[in-house]
């Protein structure tokens, strides 16, 4: 993450607010006059704020003059439209286009060329289902209006693209160069621990993959630059925008949410078909929980051995279900999360468990990682996390407020003396519950 905030911010000034593609000073504005200060009149302003679209073309007049670069367009239509995605409930399916609905009844009823401009600009970069009116609107407003100069630009095209890859396979980050008016770097930072989401977006200078290597210092975890097909990166960074926009609450990391909509629009084409992870085979899911059994308590009691695997198993499924990359690809974001969240909500451990659980997690960690041939110095981080977020656990999972629904099933079974796994001796036992508590609360009325 912090290669990121070098590569966005290494041509600016530290004392002054810098363009990120440019490296050039933003303005702040016309200074105030060294002369004597007039009497002005108090100007009645509204009590109520201006709603969004009024307030996108109040920044459009600040912001389209005579001369402008279709880059700059780009990501200053992406930035309202990102906010109005991360401002919209979560009921509401299209914030963009009812954005891009307002703003053009805006620009329609006060023709001006900042207006067309603003529509010009969200038309390069807002959802598919409302470039037809807004392409309807530019082509309305230009016989009055005059057309900025970008607007006959043919756009940016990708020309290359790379990838760098951390040791777990737990983030990656994707240069997507383009050519065109202005030459630049598309980057997207992804993170895999607890789902994938697209933690940053950036424009940077055209050279930005090449200057990754040497960025990097000596202690960064090894994320080697490789290049990559086109398509395949864009592809990869559809996907994850599409898991990153169902998270709730919505990804408010101020650098993604001002490029989103600039990144969907140039990746969108490529959106591959959802699909579903699959699970292990049996055959490998019982190797591997054999392997590591065998290796981890050779020299162990069978009850030992028999806690061992019922760890593993556990293990085993947490990573089929939440380790994007593989069930063996653990991290030390990986190893926090299980300890911290999900262990003490989805699992029912017995005192053995619980006393074996911090050693069984480190062996089974080695184990992993060597089968994935991770080198030994890489794997120590992750045992180190174990024993770091180890008192996470030991502190939640004593807490029944944060258990979940079928961790308090599970438990309350247990304590009656059923096997949760046996299916229909928990039925029995919950319907039994539930007409004892009907008959309690609603007793039959007898008429003798």
């Amino acid at each position: 993450m912090a290669i990121a905030y070098r590569l966005l911010n290494r041509q600016a000034d530290p004392g002054r607010s810098c363009d990120r593609l440019t490296g050039m000073p933003k303005s702040r504005g016309r200074r105030k006059s060294s002369g004597d200060k007039k009497q002005r009149k108090p100007v009645r302003r509204s009590p109520l704020p201006l709603r969004l679209p009024d307030q996108v073309m109040r920044d459009a007049r600040r912001q389209f003059g005579a001369t402008g670069e279709l880059l700059t367009a780009e990501a200053w239509a992406s930035s309202w439209l990102g906010r109005a995605w991360l401002e919209a409930p979560v009921t509401e399916r299209e914030p963009g286009q009812r954005l891009c609905l307002e703003v053009t009844g805006r620009a329609s009823t006060t023709p001006s060329p900042a207006g067309l401009a603003a529509i010009a600009a969200m038309e390069r970069v807002a959802p598919p289902d409302s470039r037809p009116m807004l392409a309807s609107t530019v082509s309305i407003l230009a016989e009055t209006q005059p057309l900025p100069a970008w607007h006959a630009s043919a756009g940016h095209h990708p020309v290359r693209a790379w990838r760098a890859v951390d040791v777990w396979d737990s983030e990656r980050v994707l240069f997507i160069a383009y050519d065109g008016p202005t030459p630049h770097t598309l980057m997207a930072q992804i993170t895999e621990t607890g789902g994938t989401m697209v933690d940053k977006l950036g424009l940077l200078l055209p050279d930005a993959a090449t200057a990754w290597s040497g960025m990097r210092d000596d202690e960064d975890i090894p994320m080697p630059l490789t290049e990559d097909d086109v398509p395949t990166a864009l592809a990869d960074l559809a996907a994850a925008l599409r898991m990153t926009d169902m998270t709730w609450p919505r990804h408010n990391d101020e650098d993604f949410v001002e490029l989103r909509a600039l990144a969907w629009a140039r990746c969108r084409d490529h959106l591959p078909e959802l699909s579903e992870q699959q699970p292990l085979p049996d055959t490998e899911r019982t190797r591997l929980i054999g392997a590591f059994t065998a290796a981890a308590t050779h020299d162990t009691d069978p009850e030992t051995a028999d806690t061992f695997r019922s760890l593993a198993e556990l293990f085993l499924d947490y990573g089929e279900g939440y380790i994007t990359a593989g069930p063996l690809a653990w991290s030390p974001g990986h190893a926090a999360l299980f300890l911290s969240d999900w262990l003490p909500r989805k699992a029912v451990l017995d005192h053995d468990q619980r006393t074996l659980l911090p050693d069984a997690l480190k062996q089974w960690v080695d184990f992993s990682l060597t089968e994935r041939g991770i080198e030994p110095r890489w794997i120590i981080p992750v045992t180190e996390a174990v024993d770091i977020h180890l008192t996470d656990f030991l502190e939640a999972c004593d807490d029944h407020t944060a258990w979940g629904a079928a961790k308090q099933m599970a438990a309350l079974l247990t304590s009656r003396g059923i096997d949760p796994n046996d299916q229909e001796a928990a039925i029995r036992a919950i319907n039994a519950e539930r007409l004892a508590r009907q008959l309690t609360e609603h007793p039959p009325a007898y008429n003798y």
